[in-house]
């Protein structure tokens, strides 16, 4: 059975052979936490990874393994070699190296959620969201609205300390003040926020009665929300420190309104753009004249050419949103719909019919393409 060459411990530390101790050790601690198994749990080869580092800082950083390696390389480490033992347990030195080496209170503290998470910001409340329904005309010009929510907020009774009045704070038990309690697993340590003081260090002698130590309550919540003018749908705007209030006097999380648009019984919004279907009658199609356009300020009057088709757009410039940056307005496309009589009394026939009968081919050029182009589907 083939078995796998053993790699360069240089090399698999990335530091040259004339490194020194320190280099070696800030070499490993940087691969050490990318490669460490908690932190790569769909990885299977990050704990052998994990393994290879290990070993090349046992030998590295030993000034007789080191320059025994130097000297016969891997073999002075095989089974009978000039005699040194096995190798320590990886973990074993991936917690040696990190525990009292200025992160703080361990790796697993630093890097895995522990310590090096302020206390604050583990009794941040929690953000919210909200979706708002505004017009389309709120839209383009903007407005000011207040909204209520039922929300956590702070605790009137304790004012947020989540403790009685002349109650004071003691350590907490159950992890003597670390905030964390450490937990093993088979070969390696996991390190969790306190369930009892969640992440504090302290505990509550005596908890507040109305919220029992929490230092918040559910509320009903007004808010005041600014929204400018040219917003588009989906935007999220944030409205700082009203979302929950945070946990025994934390900072309390942001609120996030998500703005949707109602539908529009006129208009269409794409963009800055605004779209609409516009009826003419028949005769202003054929002979040109001027109608009525809705926009969003009032009408506005649009030439209508003779020969107008129907479903042609017309484009009126600068009536259709602002743009949320307020450098630019959109426009208003206008699709002028030909509206055909339904309801012909007998002397309206009767012109109707003399006028078709003097219409030719040159007055319906339109058709009169179609047909040649599908002459051949009529044999």
């Amino acid at each position: 059975m083939a078995t796998t060459k053993k790699r360069d411990y240089y090399e698999v530390l990335g530091v040259g052979r004339n490194a020194s101790e320190e280099e070696v050790k800030r070499a490993y601690r940087k691969l050490a936490v990318k490669f460490h198994p908690d932190k790569n749990p769909d990885d299977p080869h990050a704990e052998e990874k994990f393994k290879e580092l290990g070993e090349a800082y046992d030998v590295l950083m030993d000034p007789e393994k080191r320059a025994a390696y130097d000297r016969f390389g891997h073999a002075a480490f095989a089974p009978g070699g000039i005699g040194f033992g096995g190798f320590h347990d990886p973990f074993d030195i991936f917690r040696e190296v990190f525990s009292g080496s200025g992160f703080g209170g361990g790796i697993f503290e630093t890097f895995f959620g522990g310590a090096g998470v302020r206390t604050e910001d583990r009794h941040r409340g929690s953000d919210l969201r909200y979706d708002m329904e505004i017009t389309l005309e709120e839209a383009a010009f903007g407005v000011e609205k207040e909204i209520e929510i039922e929300k956590l907020g702070t605790c009137d009774k304790c004012d947020g300390t989540g403790a009685e009045p002349g109650s004071r704070t003691i350590t907490c038990p159950t992890c003597g003040g670390r905030g964390q309690v450490i937990s093993s697993r088979a070969f390696f340590q996991v390190s969790q926020t306190c369930p009892r003081c969640r992440g504090a260090g302290e505990t509550i002698e005596k908890p507040c009665r109305q919220c029992h130590g929490e230092g918040r309550v559910e509320k009903l919540s007004r808010v005041k929300l600014k929204i400018p003018a040219g917003i588009p749908e989906g935007s999220r705007l944030r409205s700082s420190r009203n979302g929950e209030a945070g946990i025994r006097g934390g900072p309390a999380g942001d609120l996030y309104v998500v703005i949707h648009l109602k539908e529009h019984k006129i208009f269409h919004r794409e963009g800055d753009n605004l779209y609409c279907e516009v009826p003419i009658p028949f005769s202003v199609a054929a002979l040109g004249g001027e109608v009525d356009i809705p926009t969003l300020e009032g009408k506005a009057h649009l030439k209508v050419p003779a020969g107008t088709q129907s479903g042609q757009l017309f484009k009126l410039r600068g009536k259709g949103i602002q743009n949320i940056d307020g450098r630019d307005r959109g426009d208003l496309l206008a699709r002028l719909i030909v509206e055909v009589p339904s309801r012909l009394n007998a002397e309206q026939r009767r012109k109707l019919e003399e006028f078709a009968a003097l219409c030719g081919d040159e007055n319906t050029p339109l058709r009169k393409s179609f047909f040649e182009r599908a002459k051949e589907f009529f044999k």
